[in-house]
């Protein structure tokens, strides 16, 4: 049922009349059903009908469900007290029609977003269920009249003129629901009008993070409480001696690790010494990108690097090389890099800049300046980009992409102040519509 609730649902978008009807169907045959088996739901609400991924509905949460059987009418005040039916607050005794009365209730507060009865205290929520006099506003778009009446024959304080209460064919036959065929609908061969959408989740992740919200300490870890076990009894059989056995065996062989009684031979250094290193793995000739080790030119004046192996060798730990990594140069390229004047050049990677990458850095102002704006007050200057002040009055200042070019007509700009140009509306990027959903423009409101 990864279609979430319907509460979720008509709580955030309005619903057609047609996706109702397709949902009271359904639901009408599930009563049908459980009725015909001897169980009362008793807590029939948006909260309990879960939608499939297809979009049919299904009646869920029989917690305080109880069976009955005629002449022995329930007395209880079971489910939630909004969707009680009047005979039951009246104490008399009820039968399977109080299903009906929430189904009436649940179709009211998918029309109207708002449920028929309600009140500050239980009292006065109790007079109100007695009373049986539910507001029907005006709309717009308006409710259809099929509909109203529908509403008020389910929400009806006479259990002989409730429709479903009286007979399943009073249900089937009213205007409302005379378009469905009952007998296609519980073979699920007629289509949902709704379905959920399966990009995303259809349930509110606040209701999963209660537990976190309402414990001191959610995420402290707890001791577990096991149970010690039962001594082996005397007259044991041979497989609870060889469980017993078993038991025993996990006990005193399978101990958990301990890092902290851990003792690690060896230290680093011995580490690194007995490793490889990846200099000498990688080609000293071959490609154009190949790493070499850098020679210092003794031809300019310096003089030339000691090879007694002092410094470079790898077996001993304390010693650490210095290797100067660069890029070989093509055969073709003429130019060589000018001979380091110091006797012990600093090893550099050198990766030389596109000239336009270079000239674009010697052109942006670096750091944080302050200067007077056009009102006398202090103005800030932002690194690389100048100020917002700039940004808006000249054109100088918005990238390449973000000018109005007029020989580019009917490309979009993608500056950083393109969006003032851009159109506004719904039709800019229409949202797709969704079967059986009336929309935020055309939702049902209430005038009066």
């Amino acid at each position: 049922m990864n279609g979430g609730d319907l509460r979720f649902h008509i709580s955030r978008k309005c619903f057609t009349e047609e996706a109702i009807r397709f949902w009271l169907a359904e639901l009408g045959c599930a009563l049908r059903y459980i009725h015909s088996q001897g169980i009362i739901h008793r807590d029939v609400k948006p909260d309990n009908v879960l939608l499939d991924s297809e979009g049919h509905v299904h009646l869920a949460d029989f917690n305080v469900a109880s069976d009955f059987r005629p002449g022995k009418p329930l007395t209880s005040k079971s489910g939630t007290l909004a969707y009680l039916a009047p005979e039951v607050y009246e104490g008399g005794g009820y039968y399977s029609e109080v299903d009906w009365w929430s189904l009436g209730v649940t179709f009211y507060e998918c029309i109207y977003n708002k449920r028929p009865f309600e009140g500050r205290s239980q009292d006065s929520l109790r007079d109100a269920i007695k009373k049986a006099q539910p507001k029907y506003y005006v709309t717009k778009p308006a409710v259809t009249i099929p509909c109203l009446r529908a509403m008020s024959a389910l929400i009806e304080r006479d259990i002989s003129l409730r429709i479903g209460a009286a007979s399943f064919e009073s249900f089937t036959s009213h205007p409302f629901f005379a378009d469905i065929d009952f007998a296609a609908l519980e073979r699920k061969e007629v289509p949902p009008v709704f379905r959920p959408s399966s990009d995303k989740t259809n349930f509110d992740a606040t209701y999963d993070l209660e537990e976190l919200l309402l414990e001191e300490a959610p995420l402290e870890a707890r001791a577990r409480r096991q149970k010690p076990r039962a001594e082996l009894r005397e007259d044991a059989t041979a497989k609870e001696i060889r469980e017993d056995e078993l038991h025993r065996l996990i006990e005193t062989m399978f101990e958990p690790f301990d890092y902290t009684t851990v003792s690690f031979r060896g230290n680093a250094a011995e580490a690194i010494a007995a490793s490889k290193n990846p200099e000498d793995c990688l080609p000293l000739a071959g490609t154009a990108h190949s790493r070499q080790l850098s020679q210092p030119d003794s031809s300019g004046g310096s003089p030339p690097s000691r090879n007694d192996g002092s410094a470079s060798r790898l077996t001993q730990p304390e010693a650490i090389t210095t290797v100067g990594e660069t890029l070989e140069e093509p055969p073709e390229a003429p130019t060589r890099r000018p001979p380091s004047p110091s006797p012990h050049p600093a090893p550099s990677f050198h990766r030389p800049f596109p000239a336009q990458q270079q000239q674009q850095q010697q052109q942006r102002p670096r750091g944080a300046t302050r200067k007077m704006s056009k009102g006398g007050g202090v103005q800030m200057v932002l690194e690389e980009a100048g100020s917002w002040s700039e940004l808006a009055d000249q054109r100088s200042t918005l990238p390449a992409e973000g000018v109005d070019n007029p020989d580019a007509k009917g490309k979009g700009n993608s500056g950083m102040l393109s969006f003032f140009s851009r159109k506004k509306g719904r039709d800019r990027s229409p949202k797709p519509q969704e079967p059986g959903v009336l929309g935020k423009e055309g939702a049902r409101q209430i005038i009066t």
